[in-house]
């Protein structure tokens, strides 16, 4: 495993701030079937955490809880102190999500996918205003891609695409992040490009939470860890968590059995 500089502790929440995302006993699935049982967490605004855990251990189900689009069996999530329906309104989560689950044959230039980020702040026209043509350039230019605006997105590479997506949520300017799978597929380069400016919306108070599998990573940038495997198994400071015996029982562990009711 990689070693990496230490990391600020940013795990406390400051005095009277709420924190960016705030889970409680949460149990949430499909069909009536649970996908992740009894999932507790809090991460503080301006920190980066990253869900680490097997296939099929709930990391995608969690992300789809946390956007409102699967309704909890049991608990409650908070996203900067407002429930579900007041972050949709407005517009507190964005997503970054993985290749798989966009369908890149669709005849939409990158700037239009970016310009989807402003959708929220718009009236029921989506008639874009000049600040949010200058909230898409400067995205694209943040991600580099402000050459390729008007390729269709289907024509990009791999880390074009990702960079495309990013671009997306940084045009939205929520205040918490989530990605899936960010590293999937890109370069180097890219890598870098993603985690510095996943830095920056810490910096700038934001709560970065990112599934990944790319565990070389995880210790260079992530302030906090996150262990999942249908329920969370370890969650606190990366120097602590991400140790080998815990990854070790994180993806070999079997799955929690599903509650009966």
């Amino acid at each position: 495993m990689a070693s990496a500089e230490r990391q600020p502790d940013r795990g406390a929440t400051a005095a009277g701030q709420a924190p960016g995302i705030a889970v409680d006993n949460l149990t949430v699935g499909y069909n009536g079937r649970p996908a992740v049982v009894d999932v507790s967490l809090e991460l503080s605004s301006g920190s980066i955490c990253a869900l680490v855990g097997m296939n099929g251990s709930g990391k995608s189900t969690l992300f789809k809880a946390l956007m409102g689009f699967l309704q909890p069996s049991r608990g409650r999530i908070r996203i900067a102190g407002c429930d579900l329906r007041q972050a949709r309104r407005r517009q507190l989560v964005a997503y970054v999500p993985q290749s798989e689950q966009v369908d890149w044959d669709f005849p939409i230039r990158v700037w239009d996918v970016v310009m989807m980020g402003r959708y929220g702040s718009m009236g029921p026209l989506r008639w874009p205003s000049a600040d949010d043509r200058r909230q898409v350039q400067r995205a694209l230019e943040r991600v580099d891609l402000w050459d390729l605006r008007e390729r269709q997105i289907g024509s990009l590479s791999g880390g074009q695409r990702k960079r495309a997506f990013l671009a997306r949520a940084l045009a939205q300017g929520g205040q918490v992040l989530l990605l899936d799978e960010p590293f999937s597929g890109v370069d180097i380069g890219t890598e870098r490009l993603i985690i510095d400016l996943l830095i920056e919306r810490r910096d700038q108070g934001a709560t970065v939470l990112l599934a990944t599998h790319d565990l070389e990573s995880v210790p260079s940038f992530c302030d906090r860890v996150v262990l999942i495997n249908r329920t969370v198994l370890a969650y606190g400071d990366t120097s602590e968590v991400f140790t080998q015996a815990n990854l070790l029982r994180t993806f070999t562990l079997a799955a929690p059995p599903a509650p009966n009711s």
